[in-house]
């Protein structure tokens, strides 16, 4: 599970990396993504900073979410994967997965369309926690279903390659069998 919970704390780094000049200076924005050089107006300003501290809410929603922090009071209670306190990470995972693929796709359309480096960084960003994220729900979010006999994972198959292991094993039972 400690890929998931770099993920999850990738996640909330890059949304506080992104968040921090839209609160800080929404002008530095408009530099980057505006030919003019102009002072934001009002509307822009406030659409800006309430952006960016969205942006720092949601980092921090995906790191309590995922059950890396403990929400009890009670010095005692972990996060260990046998018995998990956070009933939200999987669709936390989900979510945020799906947010940084939409995020990836669309700053790679402006940036192919506009050519614009800030776009590019942000596709870079996006895309590499987009596939950490697929990586993590594909093969990390789950608890394998382990034989208590042999030790193999029940979900692996034989096709199309034999499976070993379990070939051998059966032998051993056959011969003490019979």
């Amino acid at each position: 599970m400690d890929v998931f919970y770099a993920y999850t704390y990738g996640t909330a780094g890059w949304l506080a990396l992104q968040a921090s000049p839209l609160i800080v200076s929404p002008t530095i924005i408009l530099a980057l993504l505006n030919p003019e050089v102009r002072d934001p107006s009002d509307l822009e300003e406030y659409f800006s900073r309430s952006l960016g501290i969205t942006m720092l809410a949601v980092g921090v929603l995906v790191v309590l979410l995922s059950g890396s922090v403990p929400l009890t009071s009670s010095l005692n209670a972990t996060t260990d994967e046998e018995s998990p306190k956070a009933p939200y990470a999987v669709p936390t995972l989900t979510i945020s997965f799906i947010y940084h693929t939409a995020m990836g796709f669309y700053c790679y359309g402006n940036y192919s369309k506009t050519g614009q480096s800030a776009f590019a960084l942000g596709a870079l960003g996006s895309g590499l926690l987009a596939s950490i994220g697929l990586w993590v729900l594909l093969f990390a979010s789950s608890q394998g279903h382990i034989s208590r006999k042999t030790g193999a994972d029940k979900r692996t198959s034989g096709f199309p390659f034999n499976n070993q292991e379990s070939a051998s094993a059966k032998k051993k039972e056959l011969r003490k069998g019979g």
